[in-house]
């Protein structure tokens, strides 16, 4: 029996194992704060033949009501038509809250300002996973356990020779995340609790390992080890840009900063890479696999990758005099040109992960004092989107990618880890938002519907006669 398989030993269901006294349970919070009753439904008229159907509306804990649509299609032989599903409420979840309108990002309740400013990535990690704040036992024993299997199976350092030295970090990420699973045999599992508890203890202690050593392995350098001694994102860091030939001293700032970069994406309600992750887990696929396929769509430059787009764009503006031009170029809607970094699809307010990662940046840019031209035109940037009425009205603020990207090229990383590191700190949220589906008794195999616009059935034509 492994050490990991000792410490989680007494797990009973989702049951916090470090503890006497359990917290309250995920789901449980979920089934508590919804309200399920049919008081309140939604009438739906067939303009055609004047034929009613009556749907239920459910209400969660706070935000918009759903109407629910799991019998329109056995009552009235439609589906809905939703492409992106941005009017589709695909699951009901305790774990992330939005409100864009509003400004508002909520983790188990608590506050994205609130976590980043007070808290640390391990203590949200263990908030997502459990449900609850930890005392200081329980964060004392998550800490231990996560930081006592950051190691990765030597037979692994292979793998990753096999890829060239020229891949995308991305993808050798998504190929090594995937092959856990050929590894960990005794947490693959996915109707053990015990064994699926393993399986996010591992992957939230080896993600950084494997950050790290896809960026040593695109430079040439030899993997550096863990070291137990060091944070989370101390660790992290000095896997990153330390070298065996001297040792690595963690600059706090920088220190800080990763940190909270972790702490604000860590989760992030139903977007695409988690939507993912939930499809692949309905199948029963393992979790090392669903981790992976979740991986493979945040690499998308829409998604993930938009941080290292913010960075392009700056090359591509190439100097703070030639801002105006580009500037009049994003305000042309006949003009492809974009501003990346600016505005959200969801947040229809100022991001609020942005005024966070707004600080640090400052604070990272000073400590280090960086002169590089990119980050002078970003700083540029920054101030005419926050003041310019055409920004201003249209509430086009600077984002949490386009800070973080600033913050993460000045302390040396290149553009194409910056995806690699939303990936490390998305896990905790990706496989919180897979344990809460296994444990959903109403989860069903994801299976969306179509309007089929192809050809009708129609007879074959043999080869001669075509």
């Amino acid at each position: 029996m492994s050490v990991l398989h000792k410490i989680l030993g007494n797990i009973v269901g989702r049951k916090n194992p470090i503890a006497d006294t359990a917290q309250a349970l995920p789901n449980n919070t979920k089934e508590d704060s919804m309200d399920t009753s049919t008081t309140q439904s939604f009438t739906l008229r067939n303009n055609e033949d004047g034929s009613e159907f009556t749907l239920p509306v459910l209400k969660g804990s706070v935000g918009p009501s759903v109407i629910d649509v799991r019998a329109l299609y056995k009552q009235t032989g439609m589906f809905t038509y939703d492409p992106g599903f941005t009017s589709t409420g695909s699951t009901d979840s305790a774990i992330t809250y939005i409100d864009g309108d509003q400004g508002i990002l909520l983790h188990r309740g608590y506050s994205i300002e609130d976590l980043a400013s007070k808290s640390d990535f391990m203590e949200t990690c263990y908030l997502l996973w459990y449900g609850e704040l930890p005392n200081k036992q329980q964060k004392e024993e998550f800490v231990n356990t996560v930081t006592n299997h950051t190691m990765l199976h030597d037979q692994i350092t292979y793998f990753f020779r096999g890829f060239r030295r020229d891949a995308h970090p991305m993808a050798i990420m998504v190929g090594v995340v995937g092959a856990l699973s050929a590894f960990y045999h005794d947490s693959t599992d996915i109707t053990d609790p015990k064994q699926r508890q393993i399986a996010a203890m591992r992957l939230i202690a080896k993600m950084p390992t494997i950050a790290a050593w896809t960026y040593k392995y695109s430079i040439g350098q030899p993997f550096v080890y863990p070291k137990n001694s060091l944070s989370y994102s101390g660790n992290f860091l000095q896997m990153v840009f330390g070298v065996p030939t001297e040792d690595y001293v963690v600059n706090p700032i920088l220190e800080r900063a990763m940190d909270r970069i972790f702490i604000l994406h860590a989760d992030h309600e139903q977007n695409a890479s988690t939507s993912t992750v939930r499809i692949a887990g309905s199948s029963g696929a393992n979790p090392f696999a669903c981790i992976s396929a979740g991986i493979a769509s945040l690499w998308g430059p829409a998604h993930g990758g938009a941080n290292e787009a913010v960075l392009e764009m700056l090359e591509q503006i190439g100097h703070k005099d030639n801002i105006p031009e580009y500037v009049a170029r994003a305000k042309d809607k006949d003009d492809p040109f974009r501003l990346m970094g600016f505005g959200h699809r969801v947040y229809k307010n100022f991001d609020p992960r942005a005024k966070i990662m707004r600080e640090e940046a400052h604070k990272v840019l000073g400590e280090l004092g960086v002169n590089d031209p990119k980050l002078e035109l970003a700083m540029e940037l920054e101030q005419i989107a926050l003041n310019d009425p055409y920004f201003v009205e249209r509430k086009l603020y600077p984002n949490v990618d386009f800070y973080s990207g600033i913050i993460l090229s000045a302390m040396g990383f290149p553009t194409s880890m910056f995806t690699v590191l939303f990936a490390l700190a998305r896990t905790v949220g990706w496989i919180t938002q897979w344990e809460e589906m296994i444990e959903d008794p109403s989860q069903k195999i994801s299976r969306p519907r179509q309007l089929y616009v192809g050809h009708d059935q129609r007879p074959y034509t043999d080869l001669a006669s075509r």
